[in-house]
């Protein structure tokens, strides 16, 4: 069958049926450009337990999450919903200066040492408990810094797919990637204080900025959320099976040089969760992950094996530091289509070889992506980005053409359309809007460029206040996430060590 073919057998109703829905990540900065190190805001509820507004890594690091929309205009009208509660929580706290932003780039604001960058608290329960610890283990392994940046998860599903299909669709996914690098890249340049101390190969843009010319997304390349321990997992996305082995040897085997830093401290304190390369799934790291909804203590790896893949996360997207909320309702259209077209191709099994390779293009695309000519692997010989890009979105067209059928009007192929008119005029990305920004109205410096666009967008969401019976449905869902996280609390028995035991026991991760 042809794409063509498959995409009419895919019919109007399931395509109606197509759901994403978002969690975006961004720092709590002071407006003078440094990170805030102050609690969460009490008036966001418990991080703990609240649907909408938690902490990723840091306690200085909120993650906002909308449900699951029928619509992009309805996952962005939801975020836009929870950052002005967010923003009037930050000014009308008792106890806050009020000079709290939302850092609007991926690349972190002005970080204290390494040591002080406070990690993300969620209460005294045996989960809670563990998240924290987690977050350790993370500071040991990583460094604290590379958990502080921040992107944009894209969370998509489509009725009646299974494993096969979820993982045919996330290994073109993983192999045509680099298409979203270039077009959203928004990282092409960083804090001095982010690379202090380790070598970066970055060119000096002005006192404090470095940069690559070219890039697309520092944030996605090797100086970015990367694990070299990781680089030693060569997962396959062949199937259900073989993706559930390969974490399941990297959450059980103990790992030499994470065993050296021990599950505690000479003082008892706990290091890390665990010994092994993975403490828990969340620590591996990929643009795209197959997920499934868990219940309540449930381990994501028993959830996929015994039930399935249900919806796929795509995690290479940077914060957009030109739109409020991150992401533009163009460029989720952009990545309906998209996604489609990896789902909908034909999809090879990979080989290890081939996700060598597509590692090696991630690198270039994202330190390298928009130097004219620049080449990628594929099939065992190389191809010039842009014309591999070319064809994609040649490819993209009749998905394009079929939702707004579906929808009415021409958005997702007008947004089709900007994607290459884009291939034509690198300068218009945003990672080079970026850079020129920083170049024509900040000296060069990537945290006064950001720190503007912060103030711009805080100025943005202060102006459009909440009605009265939103502000209470937030205070309301605010007080009812501390009543969960306490409830939490008080349900729990027995000792932490014997919990982490217990829930880090490898048959919990078998269906």
């Amino acid at each position: 069958m042809t794409l063509i073919d498959r995409l009419n057998a895919l019919g109007a109703d399931r395509l109606r049926g197509l759901r994403r829905g978002v969690e975006k990540e961004s720092l709590r900065a002071r407006d003078t450009g440094g990170l805030a190190r102050t609690p969460h805001p009490s008036g966001l509820g418990a991080p703990l337990t609240h649907p909408h507004v938690t902490t990723d890594y840091s306690e200085s690091q909120l993650e906002l999450i909308t449900g699951v929309h029928a619509t992009p205009e309805g996952a962005v009208a939801e975020l836009e919903r929870i950052h002005r509660h967010v923003y009037e929580v930050l000014e009308t706290e008792p106890g806050r200066d009020g000079n709290e932003i939302l850092w609007v780039g991926s690349m972190p604001c002005g970080l204290p040492p390494d040591e002080n960058i406070p990690i993300g608290s969620y209460g005294s329960s045996h989960i809670a408990r563990a998240k924290s610890v987690y977050r350790m283990g993370l500071g040991h392994r990583y460094g604290r810094r590379m958990q502080t940046i921040s992107g944009i998860h894209y969370n998509w599903s489509l009725p009646g797919l299974g494993n096969d299909e979820h993982f045919a669709l996330i290994r073109n996914f993983r192999r045509q990637s680099f298409l979203l690098l270039w077009l959203f890249g928004a990282s092409p340049a960083v804090c001095e204080c982010f690379v202090a101390g380790r070598p970066h190969g970055l060119q000096a843009l002005e006192p404090g900025t470095f940069h690559r010319p070219h890039a697309t997304s520092l944030r996605m390349g090797r100086l970015g959320y990367q694990s070299e321990a990781q680089a030693s997992l060569a997962v396959s996305y062949n199937g259900l099976e073989g993706y559930a082995h390969s974490l399941h040897g990297a959450l059980t085997q103990p790992y030499p040089p994470y065993e050296a830093i021990g599950i505690k401290n000479l003082g008892g304190e706990y290091n890390q969760l665990a010994t092994t390369l993975l403490q828990i799934e969340n620590e591996f790291y990929g643009t795209i992950r197959p997920k499934r909804v868990i219940r309540p203590g449930e381990r994501p790896l028993h959830a996929l094996r015994e039930r399935g893949v249900e919806y796929v996360e795509v995690r290479c997207m940077d914060l957009d530091p030109f739109e409020p909320v991150g992401i533009s309702v163009g460029t989720m259209r952009f990545l309906d289509v998209f996604l489609l077209h990896c789902l909908l191709a034909d999809s090879p099994p990979d080989t290890p070889d081939e996700i060598a390779a597509l590692g090696r293009n991630q690198e270039r695309t994202a330190g390298f992506g928009r130097e004219p000519g620049l080449r990628l692997e594929r099939g065992g010989r190389e191809v010039v980005l842009v014309e591999w890009a070319a064809e994609i979105l040649e490819q993209c067209a009749p998905i394009a053409r079929a939702l707004d059928a579906l929808h009415g009007g021409q958005a997702h192929a007008q947004q089709l359309a900007a994607a290459q008119a884009a291939l034509e005029r690198p300068d218009t990305l945003p990672s080079a809007r970026a850079l020129a920004a920083m170049q024509a109205g900040f000296g060069g410096s990537h945290a006064r460029f950001v720190q503007a666009q912060s103030l711009a967008t805080r100025a943005h969401f202060r102006a459009q206040p909440l009605p009265a019976e939103e502000r209470e449905h937030f205070a309301a869902e605010a007080r009812a996430s501390v009543e969960r996280r306490i409830a939490i609390e008080r349900a729990d028995t027995g000792d932490f060590e014997s919990w982490r035991k217990a829930y880090l026991a490898p048959e919990r991760l078998l269906a």
